[in-house]
């Protein structure tokens, strides 16, 4: 088994696909619009998993507050490869929320904030 793809609910659709793109090395397919649910969304393929990016002009009620998803993590292949990513970001201008280091776990890894303050992790 595996997951099929990830869903990300965003309040500006175009400025995270293009984070997403640029830094994430995300393939975008094209903008899929429902215009009577007020719905819009794009699929962003990676090596090996799909983000689906979502923006609906009606709130989801049913998601429980401070629940759900913590954050999305990327594997760069290298420790060099977490440090360059993460400078870049904040060389533009994005927060880093962790700095690159070697987790209790093992895991070497840095987090940075997208655009609307998700957590991205950045990894080996």
């Amino acid at each position: 088994m595996k997951i099929a793809h990830t869903a990300l609910r965003v309040r500006d659709l175009e400025t995270m696909r293009a984070f997403y793109e640029r830094y994430f090395g995300g393939r975008s397919g094209e903008k899929y619009v429902n215009p009577a649910k007020g719905f819009e969304s794009y699929m962003l393929r990676f090596e090996e998993t799909t983000l689906e990016m979502m923006r609906s002009q009606h709130i989801d009620r049913t998601l429980p507050e401070g629940l759900g998803f913590c954050h999305i993590a990327f594997s760069t292949g290298s420790a060099e490869e977490v440090r360059r990513l993460t400078e870049r970001l904040r060389a533009d201008g994005y927060a880093i929320l962790s700095e690159p280091r070697t987790t209790g776990d093992g895991y070497f890894e840095s987090v940075a904030a997208d655009p609307e303050g998700n957590r991205v992790e950045i990894t080996i």
